[in-house]
């Protein structure tokens, strides 16, 4: 099984992962690689030579490598670990960190409110048992900085509980289906509300 959570901070690595075509790349070898550029393309509506260009551009920063089998075009790639985080090491990030960070944010978010509107979308087409089982959550609470960590502590505990499954078919129920989580527990912002 991949090593999960690759910790990012170096702008360079951030800027070049910061691109749609590259994380639904990276997307896509998470969740049912090894693929090849031409099965990526197929999947992504890209031309495989756009999509070897990119994997070439990833494996530079090692977010993939070459898998065995294969030769030239027929050659598969995967990722060596399971997500990401980034922010900076340091106590006052650079700019450049800072800027890097940020792009790298918004393409994760932009793509996965993109894949919130089509399950909206697609939600009247989903069994009884789906539909029932969706569920969308927004809450605001007063957390002191030990309470906002602690909470999302127990948030990533509980989803890294289902990781393997991305990795090992065998542990996926019968009747499962891929379903994402988003998650976000940061200091909100509202006009004229101050700190306790």
């Amino acid at each position: 099984m991949p090593n999960p959570h690759r910790r990012l901070s170096d702008p360079r690595e951030l800027n070049a992962l910061a691109h749609p075509v590259r994380m639904a790349i990276i997307e896509l070898l998470s969740i049912s690689g090894p693929l090849t550029a031409t099965e990526l393309a197929d999947r992504l509506d890209e031309t495989p030579a756009n999509c070897s260009w990119h994997l070439r551009k990833l494996a530079q920063h090692g977010f993939v490598v070459e898998a065995e089998g294969g030769k030239g075009r027929q050659r598969p790639w995967q990722v060596p670990g399971l997500g990401f985080t980034w922010d900076s090491e340091h106590a006052v990030p650079s700019l450049e960190e800072r800027r890097a960070a940020q792009a790298m944010s918004e393409v994760t978010l932009g793509r996965a409110m993109d894949r919130l509107r089509e399950a909206q979308q697609r939600q009247p087409e989903e069994s009884a048992e789906w539909r029932a089982a969706q569920n969308s959550t927004e809450m605001v609470a007063w957390l002191t900085p030990d309470e906002l960590r602690e909470m999302n502590d127990a948030l990533n505990a509980v989803l890294d509980r289902y990781t393997e499954r991305l990795t090992d078919p065998a542990q996926r129920p019968a009747g499962s289906r891929l379903c994402e989580f988003v998650t976000w527990g940061v200091p909100t912002y509202f006009p004229g509300v101050d700190p306790a």
